[in-house]
């Protein structure tokens, strides 16, 4: 085996027990896709290495019954991993054990899609402060990733889009953190990185194929089939932001007229409440306001704001269900800022689904909101972080 298919093999199944926990051989095997020489030669290298255990599972003492089966364990690092969150107007910066418990973290406003190398120095500056909180020293990181929000080239890890992050365009955001912090930084899309979280420690954790949809400013998926993260050939997997509707006519920052992403995201959203809720709440202090927007949780229990976030849930069901037709998930989970409307967003999405896509598809895929909300891409970003601390 090359020493590249080596080391694929082996993210694999780091990847696998970081996700699920303790594993079996055979599980292993399943959650993989790779044969039980593949998985017996890795896991005796990588327990060489003293990155993985094998133990005895199950109950023990005079109650005990059996043969208890033999587990593949990771054996954490000592220290602690760095996770920072780039969203289009926040940067947060988080420090956590290597069992994925949080342990500080500190935000900023910031305007990321205009300000590249300030939102990098930022993050830099954030992360210091969440370490001094969490008490511990960039000596005992182990392990940093970074989420941002666009399309990243996975064959140079540079930014390539010209529609999205365009002053990011040519910039390699994992050389720049590297330069900063004096480590190998792990960075993905945040999508992506929402699906991660999700599948390690959300709504996702016992579902191998999926789609995690981040549902902010713009729109975007992340795509976990088999139990990997989905990004095409060149990383940009998962833009449905930018998806045709027919008959709609808003222009997209990509140049396009009639984009979902013109007529579903919170922008769009919080505009449409802006022009119902005075109708059912005429006081000044009960309507939303830019300084203090009230949250899409506490708005979708008010009939007229309901009927707002459901007719979107329906916009943005039409897109999905042809991804259920062409790749028959199990579940969807709707993240972002326009996920924490919860019911009545998933609600607009099913009804959609059940009518375009194909029946048997659209019986075996479950929709439901986030489970960890708009911390999904910073919790996807503790996951990587952990994983690369693993493989050191």
């Amino acid at each position: 085996m090359t020493s590249s298919r080596r080391q694929r093999t082996h993210e694999h199944i780091l990847q696998a027990l970081a996700q699920h926990g303790d594993l079996t051989r055979a599980e292993l095997s399943r959650l993989t896709g790779l044969s039980r020489s593949a998985i017996a030669s890795a896991v005796t290298l990588l327990s060489d290495e003293g990155l993985l255990a094998e133990e005895t599972a199950g109950p023990t003492g005079p109650s005990a019954r059996g043969r208890r089966p033999t587990v593949i364990a990771l054996r954490r690092r000592p220290g602690v991993v760095l996770a920072i969150d780039f969203g289009h107007s926040h940067i947060t910066a988080a420090i956590a054990d290597t069992s994925g418990t949080l342990l500080a973290e500190c935000s900023a406003a910031l305007d990321v899609d205009s300000q590249p190398q300030q939102a990098l120095d930022t993050a830099t500056e954030l992360a210091g402060h969440a370490l001094a909180r969490a008490g511990h020293t960039s000596g005992e990181i182990t392990g940093i990733a970074a989420g941002i929000p666009g399309p990243l080239d996975i064959r140079t890890q540079v930014v390539r889009a010209p529609t999205i992050l365009r002053e990011w365009i040519g910039l390699n955001p994992a050389e720049e953190l590297s330069r900063r912090f004096g480590k190998p930084v792990a960075v993905a899309n945040d999508a992506d990185m929402g699906g991660r979280g999700e599948h390690t420690f959300g709504a996702a954790r016992s579902i191998d194929d999926f789609l995690y949809i981040k549902a902010s400013h713009g729109i975007g998926a992340g795509l976990v089939l088999g139990g990997r993260t989905y990004r095409g050939s060149s990383g940009i997997a998962g833009e449905i932001g930018h998806t045709h509707l027919e008959g709609a006519t808003n222009l997209c920052r990509c140049g396009n007229r009639g984009c979902l992403e013109t007529v579903v995201s919170i922008t769009e959203v919080r505009r449409e409440l802006a022009h119902v809720l005075p109708t059912e709440h005429p006081t000044d202090q009960a309507r939303p306001t830019a300084a203090d927007p009230p949250s899409l949780a506490d708005l979708a229990t008010r009939p007229a704001a309901a009927r707002v976030i459901t007719d979107a849930g329906r916009t943005l069901g039409l897109v999905l269900a042809d991804l259920v037709n062409c790749l028959n998930p199990a579940a969807i989970i709707l993240g972002g800022e326009l996920g924490e409307a919860g019911e009545p967003l998933a609600e607009g999405v099913r009804e959609s689904i059940n009518r375009y896509a194909q029946p048997a598809s659209a019986k075996a895929v479950t929709i439901t909101a986030s489970t960890l909300q708009q911390r999904s891409e910073l919790l996807g970003a503790v996951a990587t972080a952990i994983q690369q601390s693993a493989i050191g």
